[in-house]
């Protein structure tokens, strides 16, 4: 049996799942914005703890709602080494041609990486207690203004929601392709760089394929199902959020403000 996907949603019962979906979208742009704005020891620590916070209440476990982040470690080292070295500084201990080394830069690649580690972390909550169906009236409902100045809001929202579920999906056709290159003698495990990377181009291709495969057959579903567009579907009727999904607003309104102070 297949170990559950990055991204895939989980139903539950916990004070994240109760909140209005529009108070959770509102709520994850936040909190991206608290991660960029945190540039300190403190406004890390702050971010770390509040992140702790919701995968207490999510009822979630810190692997799961981690994600792929593990599997993605070279990935940050990669980025750490790129900030690390292409970071122009005066007090560089190191340097060569246009590579140098200085103790600015590998901060500022600490700061890169941790921010990009975060940012993934609180998506894939979002998404772990968001069903797709929530998501995609969410973001119809917080990209209505759009359409005072003629912009196709509801066919916005159903290009992002369809991304946003097809992640799992392709999550898995990678696993199932990675395993089946595997056997034909990949690896993907090598401690040598070059026989990784080249085991990568197996894996990348068909991915692209799989990729434009699926969305053909998307596209073919739903003209067969009658889709002709966002304004001839009929609407969900969106009341008003619950005191508590405003509290939640509030309290990331909170962290926001925090972070510039710190």
């Amino acid at each position: 049996m297949n170990e559950r996907m990055t991204g895939q949603y989980i139903p539950g019962n916990s004070a994240l799942h109760g909140l209005d979906a529009r108070a959770k979208l509102i709520c994850f742009i936040m909190l991206i914005a608290a991660v960029i704005l945190s540039d300190s020891v403190w406004g890390y620590a702050l971010v770390l703890c509040f992140v702790g916070v919701l995968i207490c209440i999510s009822g979630l476990s810190l692997s799961t709602a981690a994600g792929s982040v593990k599997r993605m470690f070279w990935f940050f080292v990669l980025i750490f080494i790129m900030n690390a070295l292409f970071f122009t500084s005066e007090n560089a201990f190191w340097q060569w041609w246009i590579i140098s080394l200085s103790v600015e830069g590998m901060v500022q690649g600490f700061n890169v990486v941790f921010r990009i580690l975060i940012i993934l972390v609180i998506a894939n909550i979002f998404t772990l207690v968001t069903s797709p169906l929530e998501t995609t009236h969410a973001i119809q409902a917080l990209l209505k203004p759009l359409k005072l100045v003629r912009m196709p809001a509801d066919e916005i929202a159903m290009i992002l929601s369809v991304a946003i579920q097809f992640i799992p999906t392709l999550l898995q056709e990678a696993d199932t392709v990675k395993k089946a290159q595997i056997a034909r003698g990949a690896r993907f495990e090598s401690k040598k760089l070059h026989e990784r990377a080249a085991a990568m181009l197996p894996l990348i291709v068909p991915m692209f394929l799989s990729a434009f495969k699926k969305a053909d057959e998307l596209a073919m579903a739903m003209e067969a199902r009658g889709y002709r567009g966002a304004k001839y579907r009929t609407r969900r009727k969106y009341g008003a959020m619950p005191l508590k999904s405003y509290f939640a607003i509030i309290i990331c309104c909170v962290l926001c403000a925090a972070e510039v102070i710190i």
